[in-house]
């Protein structure tokens, strides 16, 4: 190197002031040359501006080296996310890095506290002949429930002896509360899929969807700690949400049509037709958002899974702004699984025709496997997350058993006869005056139900017309008086009310006896109905003496 070729240099010379005049008569003009009396004050120097050489005598390279080495190992140690610590045998912090100083002080104070237990037991260790020098791991709750481990080290010194305590501290919080909503989650589906055979024999279908209401709300409460939620049920056949299941919700709510569309359908129908859960961290300022509770700040919606498909919605909504979390979309998604499953389960027990259990058994094992199989991905998903949480696995295994009880308790279950029962031979019947002869309409678009109940009431002595949909009961209303019509709600073209609306028009002394095959009540046929002098309903499945006695008890003329 020459002179001439080293132009502006900018360059810290580690010496004694001679180093640096030899160095800068020799380089020459225009270099600055600027002397560093320690390594301390050379670090300072070259954090605080740039340089372009730095210049050492060979013997003290190494340790400036080394030096700087321990600063960027300490720069390290000050950006981990973990506290980390050293305390001395007095129980004092020696050191700690700014995440350990971020700590409250009655944390910092327990860790002290375990590391004096730790030097304690390494000295009763030592008495005893243990050989090798063991570290220590704590758990302890502080502040508001909050959650921290920890590891202590015993740090030996060069004559093989310990006098201090290198600790390492983790805010394990959101793992803890992870593994309280994993939890919530497996007792919340087993709550909802727990249907005890022997009870739900005595229930009818209303009876059952309340009894699940009762479940989904008590859930509800443990899982994501709010009140307010609607469970709503995708018709295919129209793209329809029907409201089935309800808390805290208004009536004006509740009433809303709302259809799978992703426009003009509120945050409900958009999440029926993307698929896709929906946080709405402020009612006020999301346009897709329509009313639901009084004075609602936010709201979490999620679509029902089953088989791959979306068959409703789950909502959930608060007065508070921004009170749903990811954490909770995740949590409320599985739990919109169980909910799915549960509902399913109970319409297919409503709807079943066979007239063998062993055939309803194997329906309903064949329609929740994959269901089960789903919701165990999805939580398998979130331990993945979690890898060294091996109390979140363990807790992962025990709902993998309770799959398995699922499947039996709905074996015992399916085990109760569907469909209508109590049917008994109608040959030799003796005639009932107050049915003999009566003109009942009979609508259903199940040919099963439908042929069962003209069956029965013929074998009575009633004249028995069978439509198979709504259009074609209006028809028959127009055509002819009725004594007696009997509509299922839920059916193509017109539905239960539209009927039982047709009914009144044309006869308003006419009864009718409405029937729904699964507690569903699209447009509220029930509500407006019974306001309107509906005669009763009937839950699916229903026995054959209960249809007859609310038949008597409608065409029996009223007392003056």
């Amino acid at each position: 190197m020459t002179r001439s070729s080293i132009k502006q240099l900018k360059v810290l010379v580690l010496g004694t002031p001679d180093d640096a005049e030899r160095l800068a008569a020799w380089v020459g003009e225009p270099t600055v040359v600027e002397r560093a009396a320690t390594f301390d004050e050379a670090l300072d120097a070259l954090r605080s501006r740039p340089f372009d050489i730095v210049v050492s005598r060979a013997s003290e390279f190494v340790p400036f080296h080394g030096v700087h080495f321990s600063r960027q190992a300490a720069a390290i140690i000050d950006s981990v996310s973990q506290g980390v610590c050293i305390v001395g045998k007095s129980g004092e912090l020696d050191w700690a890095n700014p995440k350990m100083l971020s700590f409250p002080d009655d944390v910092q104070e327990r860790v002290c506290r375990c590391c004096v237990e730790t030097l304690h037991w390494v000295e009763t260790d030592a008495e005893e002949g243990s050989a090798g020098v063991r570290g220590r791991r704590f758990t302890f709750t502080a502040g508001s429930n909050e959650r921290f481990d920890m590891t202590a080290t015993p740090v030996i010194d060069l004559h093989n002896r310990v006098t201090q305590v290198a600790a390492v501290v983790w805010d394990t919080t959101s793992a803890g509360r992870l593994q309280n909503k994993i939890d919530a989650i497996d007792q919340a589906g087993r709550e909802l899929l727990s249907l005890d055979a022997a009870q739900f024999s005595r229930l009818d279908a209303h009876q059952r969807l309340a009894v699940l209401e009762q479940k989904i709300q008590r859930c509800t409460q443990e899982l994501l700690h709010f009140d307010n939620f609607e469970i709503r049920v995708l018709d295919k056949e129209y793209d329809k949400l029907d409201l089935v299941l309800w808390s805290g919700t208004p009536a004006l709510s509740a009433a809303a049509e709302l259809y799978a569309a992703s426009e003009g359908n509120g945050i409900c129908g958009y999440v029926a037709a993307r698929g896709r859960s929906y946080i709405c961290p402020d009612t006020t300022k999301d346009p897709r958002y329509l009313p639901g509770i009084e004075s609602a700040k936010s709201c979490l919606t999620v679509p029902l899974w089953l088989h791959k498909q979306v068959v409703g919605v789950a909502n959930f909504e608060s007065t508070k702004p921004g009170a749903f979390t990811e954490d909770d979309r995740q949590f409320a998604e599985i739990f919109g699984r169980y909910i799915a499953l549960s509902l399913h389960l109970l319409q297919l027990l409503a709807t079943e025709r066979q007239t063998t259990t062993g055939q309803l058994g194997t329906d309903v094992m064949t329609e929740i496997t994959t269901p089960l199989n789903d919701i165990l991905t999805d939580v398998e998903a979130i331990i993945e997350d979690y890898i060294g949480h091996d109390d979140l696995r363990h807790r992962l295994r025990e709902v993998s058993n309770n799959a398995a009880n699922i499947r039996q308790i709905i074996g015992d279950l399916t085990s109760l006869k569907p469909g209508i029962t109590g049917i008994r031979s109608t040959r030799n019947i003796p005639k009932d005056p107050l049915l003999d002869g009566k003109r009942v309409l009979v609508v259903d678009d199940e040919e099963v139900l439908r042929d069962t109940v003209r069956d029965v009431l013929t074998g009575h002595g009633c004249r028995v017309s069978a439509a198979d949909d709504g259009g074609r009961a209006l028809e028959f209303i127009s055509q002819q008086a009725f004594d007696l019509v009997i509509s299922d709600i839920k059916m193509p073209n017109k539905n239960g009310y539209e009927v039982f609306a047709a009914a009144k028009e044309a006869n308003p002394m006419t009864p009718v006896i409405l029937t729904t095959g699964f507690g569903y009540d699209p447009n509220h046929s029930i509500i407006r109905a019974r306001r309107e002098g509906l005669a009763a309903v009937l839950f699916k499945p229903f026995k054959v003496d209960q249809m007859l006695h609310e038949i008597r008890t409608a065409l029996t003329p009223a007392s003056p």
